[in-house]
């Protein structure tokens, strides 16, 4: 069966990337649909250029917005990317291939994430499998913001894509820093929401275990300085988010 497919991508201020995504669609995607949540930069205009379909809503949640995006597709078949990422060659022909032979209602592919410069082939980054490509009706985004995942329902069975999803993450350290405090907020904030609560052992023992994962069981070490950052500040991103639940739990601002 050849099915139409919808590319969705939700954007805030990514004049960066955003080119670089929807160009790597172009012959994969019958719409590309773009849900901006009132960017302050040239995404619009780059996006309107490239002959999107740009609309725009108030962001709520990374959630919320990926399942606001979905249901204003005009096909039933979805392809999600985020704006910093884009298809490369052998992904575009896995997908093309089941496009024309329509079989599963669920895909997935790895994800190959390029860190300030460089491709990383282990810790938790790879190969970072994701559910991407989906018929609407199968599931919905869930998840724990500010990291979705898409829920396929039961019932459905999943395909694993040849090819990798290129994930351009951060061009500097700094850029990753930041992120990090803003994220360690919001999972903290939704940790708490969610009815979770922390202590101090798990501010000791969760960023340990994480370095360890990453480091050593994901064999980092074999991506070199960048593998050791990668898993040091995964590591103190987690002792950031558990520390501001202890400050949330005490009634204090983070």
């Amino acid at each position: 069966m050849q099915v139409k497919i919808s590319a969705v991508i939700i954007t805030f201020n990514e004049e960066k990337n955003i080119r670089r995504c929807i160009e790597s669609l172009q012959d994969i995607a019958d719409e590309v649909l773009v849900v901006d949540s009132f960017s302050k930069d040239r995404t619009k205009e780059i996006c309107l250029e490239l002959n999107a379909r740009f609309l725009e809503h108030k962001f709520i949640g990374h959630i919320e917005q990926k399942n606001w995006a979905k249901d204003q597709a005009k096909h039933n078949y979805i392809l999600s990317l985020d704006a910093d990422e884009a298809l490369d060659e052998t992904l575009k022909r896995s997908i093309q291939e089941v496009k024309g032979d329509w079989k599963f209602d669920a895909h997935k592919m790895n994800r190959l994430t390029n860190y300030c410069g460089q491709w990383i082939h282990h810790t938790a980054w790879y190969p970072d499998t994701k559910v991407r490509l989906f018929h609407k009706g199968k599931g919905v985004w869930g998840g724990l913001n500010p990291h979705d995942e898409f829920m396929i329902n039961k019932e459905v069975e999943i395909n694993h894509l040849g090819g990798d999803l290129l994930h351009y993450s951060f061009y500097t350290k700094e850029e990753h820093l930041l992120q990090i405090e803003k994220f360690s907020t919001i999972g903290a904030k939704a940790l708490f929401t969610k009815g979770k609560r922390a202590n101090y052992l798990l501010v000791l023992v969760k960023p340990l275990a994480r370095f360890i994962k990453n480091y050593i069981v994901r064999k980092g070490f074999l991506d070199g300085k960048a593998g050791f950052d990668i898993s040091r500040f995964s590591a103190y991103a987690n002792y950031l988010k558990y520390s501001k639940l202890i400050k949330i739990q005490k009634g204090r601002e983070v």
